[in-house]
């Protein structure tokens, strides 16, 4: 079937532009036909070396469509070169010619979704189904074949495993049997048509996984390695070479991110410019104070910056809160829950207003622009907090920056007294960010802030 769709998409490019120049009403001449024979010919040796007809199973649709880009430019680059060359561009519409290079690779996606609708269709009726056994029955392979049975358009079955320790308990918890131990897996390969190999041991059986490597590749089953990268609880690591070297990159990539901060702030700041002078006046009018309040919070990497705030509190607040706590156990004890006491009595007139609906954070994009915060993000939290409570999550915490806004502000708010439940929620976006995520989260604060819930 991948030969057809290979013919498929090569027939689908020059039938596309023989139907554009058909449809601009552009006179046909042997320009024309000598770009159909070209393209035809580079998109057939192209789209084959651009590995398009690989697997796909168990893949996201974007990675196979960014495939289809990197193939269809090493097809425009010859074809640009070639007009270059002969000087001959000027025989070809201009119009035609854009609308063309620019739209096929999304209509030769579009053929490969069909592709795949029509494959999943196919293996939900018990066809075209590969079958697999996984090495090593512990958590890492146990993690395996749940994701593959929570994919079964892939067309991937499980038969059992083979491990070294794990007992026949394991049966009745994942509904596979354990066919024997690792050093009987070549056998089992002989004896069985099996179609591919997941190798699911931890880093240290290293003589293993190489003993696996060296017995069985020549054994008819395809053999694929899972990296034992989820005891660090990174989804977000990347691949890097050095030289010679494979590194893993712990650091999000955050660049999208940082462009995505830095605009949305300077709009932000413009637009609310006149509310900002306004809310600095009457805080300096209520008590002759400082309009902004400064507070040590952690960054990436756990440094420490200045969290900006339009102040809220009366000048002495901290002093204040020591004298309060000590008197009184109810405060103490919500003070240790949550960090924040809903009716303190430290807050001003105006503090109380700012705070309602979370004016008294507009100086944080000012964080943002300096590179300490995000718009969206984890908490911004104390070292103390840190330490205490994130624990074992402090290192995916300090792998981005906090930020204005995230989960946590516009689910519950304020309102969350289970710490655990903040972290989790901390944990989650860490995890799990993306564009469209942080513009939900926008969108849902906005909401949150008309609505006053759960902020004081």
């Amino acid at each position: 079937m991948v030969r057809l769709l290979h013919l498929i998409d090569c027939l689908t490019v020059v039938g596309y532009l023989w139907l554009l120049v058909y449809w601009y009403r552009v006179p046909w001449n042997i320009h024309y036909t000598r770009l159909l024979l070209i393209t035809f010919v580079l998109s057939f040796i192209t789209f084959q070396s651009f590995q398009l007809y690989r697997s796909w199973r168990g893949w996201q649709f974007y990675a196979e469509f960014i495939a289809i880009l990197k193939a269809w430019g090493a097809v425009i680059g010859p074809i640009l070169f070639y007009f270059f060359i002969f000087k001959i561009s000027h025989a070809y519409s201009r119009l035609v010619f854009l609308g063309w290079s620019l739209t096929t690779p999304i209509l030769i996606f579009l053929i490969h979704v069909l592709f795949r609708k029509l494959l999943r269709y196919i293996r939900s009726k018990g066809k075209n189904i590969r079958r697999a056994v996984v090495a090593g029955a512990g958590e890492l392979g146990q993690n395996l074949v749940r994701e593959i049975e929570s994919i079964p358009w892939a067309g991937i079955e499980i038969l059992g495993f083979f491990d070294d320790k794990v007992g026949e308990d394991i049966k009745e918890e994942m509904g596979k049997p354990i066919f024997g131990d690792i050093s009987t897996l070549p056998v089992y390969l002989k004896e069985n048509d099996i179609d591919y190999v997941y190798i699911a041991l931890p880093m240290r059986a290293e003589k293993k996984i190489f003993a696996i490597l060296r017995e069985c590749r020549s054994l008819g089953a395809r053999i694929f390695l899972i990296p034992d990268l989820y005891v660090f609880g990174l989804h977000h690591a990347e691949v890097q070479s050095l030289g010679k070297l494979l590194l893993l990159n712990f650091n999000p990539n955050t660049e999208w991110k940082r462009s995505f901060d830095v605009l949305f702030s300077l709009f932000v700041l413009f637009v609310t410019l006149p509310l900002t002078l306004i809310v600095g006046l009457l805080i300096k009018l209520e008590d002759g104070g400082p309009v902004i309040y400064r507070h040590k919070r952690i960054t990436a990497t756990g440094k420490v910056f200045d969290c900006l705030k339009f102040r809220t509190m009366r000048l002495g607040a901290e002093d204040e809160l020591k004298k309060l706590l000590a008197e009184n156990e109810a405060l103490r004890q919500e003070w240790q829950k949550s960090f924040k006491l809903k009716k303190d009595p430290r807050i001003t007139r105006v503090g109380r207003y700012l705070r309602k609906m979370s004016i008294d954070e507009l100086p944080q994009f000012v964080n943002v622009l300096k590179g300490e915060m995000s718009v969206v993000g984890a908490r911004p939290i104390v070292a103390h907090e840190l330490t205490e409570f994130y624990k074992e999550s402090a290192g995916r915490y300090c792998s981005m920056k906090p930020g204005i806004t995230g989960l946590w502000q516009v689910g519950k708010r304020s309102d969350t007294e289970n710490y655990t439940d903040r972290v989790q929620m901390d944990d989650w976006y860490i995890l799990n960010y993306s564009l469209w995520t942080d513009i939900k989260i926008i969108f849902r604060t906005v909401i949150a802030v008309f609505k006053g819930n759960g902020a004081y």
